[in-house]
């Protein structure tokens, strides 16, 4: 039985799903998306991943579901396969200084450090094409500033507890800013087939200038290495 899954009808036709943690809601939804590729899911029309839970709505029978549900085996953590997509940053940003500080490195080094990190797309928040990205160690998790802004721009790269974040437009918002993406643009785009360039358990590396790999944010076949490298107070999920 999956230690800690937790499945509940929503509705008629829903499932809430909780979970005890981000890194085994990631790996529940990675599973379910893989069991629905490999069409031995049963019907479902929507699965939305959330900070600790999953909803699965268009279900024809939600209690029989969850029953089953229960009895799938589930890693502990995510797939560390897959597309990675590769956004190019400036680390550039007003709270730059404040990070180095509490993390106790140069601002040199904070850029350093979060470049060096392959993160995931935990679930999209507040604006479209928003991602809540896992994959900084619990040590360098930052709170979040004590006033927030009434104005974020477009493109800012930021942190808060647990997550990583570019702002795909412009709004209020609390988060620590490191840097810059210059074409923020990316991230929402409906004209294409797919508008949010971010979606849940997409993976993602941050290239500074001058960085080794594409100077655009651009999605890949991922060939990680064994470090996980491409060669080539914590927030609440709708504060930002």
């Amino acid at each position: 039985m999956s230690a800690g899954l937790v499945a509940r009808p929503a509705g008629r036709h829903a499932l809430l799903v909780e979970l005890p943690d981000a890194e085994r809601t990631g790996a529940f939804h990675a599973e379910l998306l893989r069991r629905r590729a490999a069409g031995t899911l049963p019907p479902v029309t929507e699965i939305v991943p959330g900070a600790c839970t999953v909803l699965l709505d268009g279900v024809p029978d939600p209690a029989a579901l969850a029953r089953r549900l229960t009895t799938w085996e589930l890693p502990s953590t995510p797939p560390a396969d897959g597309d990675v997509v590769t956004i190019p940053v400036e680390y550039d940003g007003p709270d730059l200084a404040e990070v180095a500080e509490l993390w106790g490195v140069s601002e040199d080094e904070v850029a350093a450090r979060h470049a060096s990190y392959t993160y995931r797309v935990a679930f999209c928040g507040f604006a479209p094409g928003f991602g809540y990205l896992t994959g900084l160690p619990p040590e360098l998790h930052v709170p979040r500033r004590a006033t927030p802004r009434t104005r974020v721009p477009a493109g800012a790269l930021a942190l808060a507890g647990p997550y990583s974040a570019v702002y795909p437009r412009a709004t209020p918002g609390g988060w620590q800013i490191i840097g810059t993406m210059p074409d923020p643009s990316r991230l929402w785009d409906t004209e294409r087939e797919q508008a949010a360039l971010l979606t849940p358990g997409t993976r993602v590396r941050f290239t500074p200038p001058g960085a080794r790999g594409t100077a655009r944010a651009t999605t890949h076949n991922d060939q990680s290495a064994s470090d996980g490298t491409r060669h080539g107070t914590q927030p609440k999920p709708n504060e930002r």
